[in-house]
Order: C-alpha cells, then structure tokens, then sequence
C-alpha cells in the first residue's frame, strides 16, 4: 500500500488536463478516473492500472485518445527545456507493454509509457500507464518543475 498515491493518481491527471486561471490550476472537470496503487519488487518504475469514465456523449474513441496522447505538449515541450521528454506520452501498441524493465528509462526517464487501452465493462476505458518513480518522480520533476519557473521568470538565474 501507498498512501495517497491513489488518490494522487485520480487527481494528477485532472490538473495536466485543466487550465491556470488567476495563478492557480483548475482541474479539468473529468473524466472521472479510479485508480489502485501496489508497490511490487521493480526498480525504479510507477505502474498504474487506469480507469475512465466520460460524461454522458462524450465519450472519444480508441483512436481519438490514442491521437490526443501522441499530440499532447505540456509547456516543458513547448519551452523546449533541459530536463524535458521531448514526447511526455509514449503509447505502445504491444499487449505486454509497458514493462518496468523496458520502458522505465524512456527520453532518460522523463516519459510516460501508456499502454493496453482497451473498453472496459464498469467504465468507458482502461489503461496502464508506467513512470520512473525517481527520474520523472520526485528528482527529475522538481528539476523540470524548477526549469520551468526560471522560463517563466519566477525565478531569476544568479
């Protein structure tokens, strides 16, 4: 068990996908997203089993998500910095990836591997998604995150 990492999960999302209004992130409003979290013996690798449900009509399709994934720029890309992937969602078609031991290290670990999209029987879809827990998690996210404010002018360069 992790704590909050679930709870995280859902969430994290909804802020990559809302907007900044008045210097602070609005979620997007969905879609709504369950997620459970284990801790297995890998190293060095996040793995989550994603769940979606869309709105009512408003359910995109397989290929539609998998093309929102592929064209998906956060401003890191945008800015072009340092530490940044230069494609953050990597989605693989192959039914046994992503894999911690294979995809962990994608554009130096700083990618999020996506894989197995597929309809689900209580929701709309599912997922698995994969990160480097040290790399894009807590060391390389608050170099990017630390980029970013000095491309922004929120922190000056000495």
């Amino acid at each position: 068990y992790i704590g909050g990492e679930e709870e995280k999960s859902e969430q994290e999302p909804l802020k990559l996908w809302g907007r900044v209004e008045n210097g602070r992130i609005v979620k997007a409003e969905g879609p709504a997203i369950t997620a459970q979290c284990f801790r297995v013996a890998c190293q060095d690798g996040h793995m989550a089993a994603v769940f979606m449900k869309f709105k009512d009509g408003c359910k995109p399709s397989m290929e539609q998500i998998k093309a929102d994934w592929a064209a998906f720029r956060s401003p890191a890309q945008e800015l072009q910095l340092p530490s940044a992937p230069k494609q953050f969602l990597h989605y693989f078609e192959e039914p046994d990836r992503p894999q911690t031991r294979l995809d962990r290290m994608l554009e130096r670990g700083m990618a999020v591997s996506l894989g197995r999209l597929r309809e689900d029987t209580q929701y709309d879809y599912k997922f698995v998604g994969l990160s480097h827990n040290t790399l894009r998690g807590a060391a390389g996210g608050a170099i990017l995150l630390a980029e970013l404010l000095c491309a922004n002018g929120y922190i000056q360069q000495v």
